[in-house]
């Protein structure tokens, strides 16, 4: 028989066996964030859920299709509700920012604070011009908490926000902000609305200049002077430990897809 010391001698080995293969495995789950250009996401969460945010259709980007599990969409103009561009939109939960007007009056806000499982989706008012929505109308920010890490996509704001807008955002883990001015916020005002923000570990800029898309400016005047920049020229994608911490966010520049690994020679 095994005498109480060496029991308890297994017994402990045992424990922290289990407890490191328990902590190797939460090191391992991650966040994948992929942007395909303008404002258009797609999150995947460490359980495998996919969340897709203002998908477009635009030629210069490439027409593409990708999985999702939820859709939201910050407003209703066309570049930002392209749902044929969701692989499986059928079957997938869409939330809409803004829902039609009644009467041919303008679109209102569609306030959603809703459950998918172990994902809470949240719509935020805001406005897609500096009037109160008199030109360009109104806009969402959705923001979603999924898995422990949340999300905000400001869709296009184009305002620096009230006390009240910033305390109903809340806590933000990682940030998509339109930098592209003319219809949305420029990039001085995209800075702003980041320090009332405070986001915890990155800023994703969106809707600015790309070749092919140049109607917008140029995401120079966001960057221009900011510390802590990492540009991700050959990925549209952004991995992030579900354990992350930072001191401050890192702005990541992500390219609007991922290059093709090149053929191996024959």
């Amino acid at each position: 028989m095994l005498s109480v010391s060496l029991r308890a001698f297994f017994a402990s080995a045992t424990l922290f066996l289990t407890v490191g293969s328990v902590a190797a495995q939460d090191s391992e789950k991650k966040f994948i964030v992929r942007w395909f250009g303008q404002s258009f996401f797609q999150v995947e969460t460490p359980s495998g859920k996919k969340i897709v945010f203002d998908p477009h259709a635009i030629p210069e980007f490439g027409r593409l299709q990708v999985p999702a599990d939820i859709v939201v969409c910050s407003h209703l103009h066309n570049d930002h509700t392209q749902l044929a561009s969701v692989e499986n939109a059928k079957s997938a939960r869409v939330f809409m920012g803004l829902e039609e007007g009644k009467k041919g009056r303008p679109p209102e806000w569609n306030r959603i604070d809703e459950k998918v499982g172990r994902i809470r989706v949240r719509t935020v008012p805001l406005f897609h011009d500096q009037e109160d929505g008199m030109t360009r109308g109104k806009n969402s920010a959705f923001v979603i908490d999924a898995e422990g890490m949340t999300f905000c996509h400001l869709g296009d704001v184009a305002h620096e926000l009230t006390p009240g807008q910033v305390k109903a955002i809340g806590p933000v883990d990682v940030l998509m902000v339109p930098v592209g001015g003319i219809f949305t916020l420029n990039g001085e005002r995209a800075k702003k609305v980041v320090d009332q923000i405070k986001p915890k570990l990155y800023v994703l800029p969106m809707h600015y200049r790309l070749p092919g898309v140049d109607e917008l400016l140029s995401a120079d005047e966001f960057l221009d002077e900011q510390p802590n920049v990492k540009r991700m020229p050959t990925t549209n994608e952004l991995v992030i430990p579900a354990d992350m911490k930072a001191a401050t966010y890192t702005i990541v520049v992500l390219n609007w897809k991922k290059d093709e690994a090149a053929a191996p020679k024959k």
